[in-house]
């Protein structure tokens, strides 16, 4: 499935200014086991929901590097990011208690040819492989699991 084809759902911006919406980073993490593709989910920090890894954008580094360190920090993973997008979704950061943001997610893909044991965020997360039809029904963000459910290495 193309970029152009998946349709998004609307972010509500309704109190927000356009200043208000952040850009983060995310990577789709993936392998193929006996023809099949699969991903890797991490949970998050706080409330513990399936998600991939993604962050903020660094300095010096492309969008996709970004994305790749992120994988790195949050997941351990060692691989090959595409410097193409393959889509975006939206959702809104919990900065604190009261106080959320919405955030607007550029997704790569990486192709993990490595998973280490240590890495930075290892004691404050859980990761698992899953294959695509059930990751895009673990994670909470409807176009986040429309890019995983048609996701295909083939078209990168």
């Amino acid at each position: 499935m193309l970029l152009s084809q998946i349709k998004q759902e609307p972010i509500d911006l309704e109190n927000g200014h356009k200043r208000d919406v952040r850009t983060q980073f995310g990577a789709l993490c993936y392998r193929v086991r006996n023809g099949d593709v699969q991903v890797l989910l991490i949970t998050s920090r706080e409330t513990r929901r399936w998600i991939i890894p993604k962050g903020w954008p660094m300095d010096g580094e492309t969008p996709a590097d970004a994305a790749a360190t992120e994988a790195w920090e949050e997941a351990g993973v060692k691989g090959k990011v595409k410097n193409a997008c393959i889509g975006i979704y939206t959702y809104s950061k919990r900065l604190n208690k009261d106080e959320t943001i919405p955030c607007v997610v550029a997704v790569f893909p990486i192709k993990v040819k490595a998973l280490k044991k240590n890495y930075p965020e290892k004691d404050e997360r859980k990761r698992k492989w899953v294959s695509l039809k059930k990751a895009s029904k673990m994670v909470d963000e409807r176009d986040l699991a429309q890019i995983i459910k048609h996701f295909s290495p083939k078209h990168l």
